[in-house]
């Protein structure tokens, strides 16, 4: 592991990767202080930009942008208590407190520390864990892949925060949205109302419609100052006291581990991460009364948290090829874009893409923590930027974006259609992250069920018969079973609170 590693950082310290991995971490942490606008946004916006590249640079750049975007989120939480990516929502509890009691830079090099932990433990995890997880996943066949990503489906529409049944609904509007275009194996055209929609919806129209033009519909719609407040940030007294530091060692470490945790399961990621480490970090203190008044443990524990997840996510999503979060979804198309089958065979047929893309994380880190505290200042005038001059400008880019995939105007106005179709589900309380996964995913399960039946005649028992189709099998029941339990134990306990 270590020389595979070591061959990783070769690819990623040559002079041209290097500033491509430099761009995508900056890019990345500048998207994040933007509020309105999130990784998903960035990433789709540069999937044309993936054609000009090889596959391994491109990787590097994309996955720089979704994790500077988690250290990026952290600015916009503590100085403006607007949370620039989801993950980040937990950190304006603890952070903007800190900043109203002129600590923001305290607060800010505590956030920054907290992530750069988070992210190297999540590398760590991700180097030991790569090679188990392809020596199982060499043993998938079509049963066990069909039978993943059922999990992976089920996984997304009943471990989150919003409702199962609403979840689980958007899912199937992804796989139906998935199943729009050319059959792959008749070749008919299925759900094709216009003839631009042979070729499928543009998975690059979808993520820029649900999360990026939505987005802005939203928060435009809101009232907002035309300036953001003048803030007075203090460079002296960052660095926190010996018994501060003291404090913060065990929140960082808990916080490492759920979010590595909760990182590498399918339907889960960063932001769910971030409330988990919260919540226990709650727990676990012996003075929760403290927390959201600016308390420095339940600012680092979320933070480690959602940097470890972002690393840890592509456990999932290189080896098995099933992303665990809208992000990862993302990141599995631009692959498919590219000419390349994430799965199993990846670390053994491209292993400078499959390593070089992990070293890729150690050294993004790196560049992150040298680069955040210096430049607080400029992430705080590009927030005094007017909001009414802003938007205007990121859905320009977003269109351009959009017609440069596939030169398309009708990608366009599916996009701005995917964008009222996504302001009004988040009004509404619907998810959006779902239907992503169920596009990307969908067409994944078709396929592999199809040549299921056909091999072994359609016989539905191979599903049970072979030994990890079986184990992920009783997962998916399990799923069920904990999700109707939890459903009816909530409905048992809100009947008595009437009562």
């Amino acid at each position: 592991m270590l020389d595979q590693f070591l061959l990783g950082l070769s690819v990623v310290l040559q002079p041209t990767v290097l500033i491509y991995a430099f761009f995508g971490v900056f890019l990345g942490q500048l998207i994040g202080v933007l509020p309105g606008v999130g990784a998903i946004t960035a990433i789709s916006l540069l999937l044309p930009v993936t054609f000009y590249l090889d596959a391994t640079t491109s990787m590097i750049l994309l996955a720089g942008i979704y994790y500077g975007s988690q250290y990026g989120g952290s600015i916009a939480s503590i100085l403006m208590n607007l949370p620039g990516t989801p993950s980040s929502v937990v950190t304006c509890l603890e952070g903007y407190p800190l900043a109203q009691s002129n600590r923001a830079g305290l607060a800010l090099f505590v956030a920054a520390f907290s992530s750069f932990v988070g992210g190297m433990v999540g590398v760590a995890i991700l180097v030991l864990a790569a090679i188990p997880m392809t020596i199982i996943a060499l043993k998938f066949g079509a049963p066990e892949y069909a039978m993943l990503v059922i999990l992976g489906l089920l996984a997304a529409s009943m471990i989150g925060t919003g409702s199962q049944i609403r979840s689980f609904a958007m899912v199937v509007l992804g796989i139906a949205l998935g199943l729009v275009g050319a059959d792959a194996t008749t070749g008919y055209y299925r759900f094709v109302a216009l003839p631009e929609l042979a070729d499928g919806i543009s998975l690059v129209s979808l993520a820029m419609g649900l999360f990026g033009v939505s987005e802005i519909i939203r928060n435009a719609s809101k009232r907002r100052p035309a300036n953001a407040p003048h803030l007075s940030i203090s460079m002296r007294d960052v660095i926190p006291t010996r018994e501060q530091a003291r404090s913060l060692g065990m929140p960082i470490l808990r916080g490492s581990s759920i979010g590595s945790f909760f990182g590498a399961l399918p339907g889960t990621g960063a932001a769910i991460a971030s409330f988990m480490a919260y919540a226990m970090e709650r727990r676990f203190s012996r003075s929760p009364e403290k927390f959201g008044k600016g308390h420095l443990p339940g600012l680092a524990a979320p933070e480690s948290a959602n940097n470890a997840a972002s690393q840890t996510g592509f456990i999932p999503t290189l080896t098995l090829g099933v992303p665990g979060d809208a992000v990862m979804a993302l990141i599995v198309g631009a692959l498919i874009l590219n000419g390349i089958i994430p799965g199993p065979r990846l670390m053994v047929d491209q292993p400078d893409l499959f390593w070089g893309v992990i070293a890729s994380f150690f050294v993004g880190n790196i560049i992150l923590l040298l680069i955040n505290i210096p430049l607080i200042k400029l992430w705080v005038l590009l927030l005094r930027i007017p909001y009414q001059k802003l938007y205007p400008i990121i859905v320009v880019m977003i269109c351009v974006g959009v017609y440069s995939h596939r030169t398309s105007v009708t990608d366009v106005v599916l996009t701005l259609a995917f964008g009222i179709l996504g302001y009004l589900m988040k009004n509404y309380r619907f998810e959006p992250a779902p239907v992503l996964l169920g596009f990307v995913l969908g067409p994944l399960l078709e396929d592999n069920f199809r040549r299921t039946m056909l091999l072994y005649g359609g016989d539905f028992s191979v599903f049970v018969t072979r030994p990890i189709s079986a184990v992920l099998v009783a997962g998916s029941v399990f799923l069920i079973g904990f999700a109707i339990f939890s459903s009816v134990s909530n409905r048992n306990k809100s009947n008595r609170a009437t009562t």
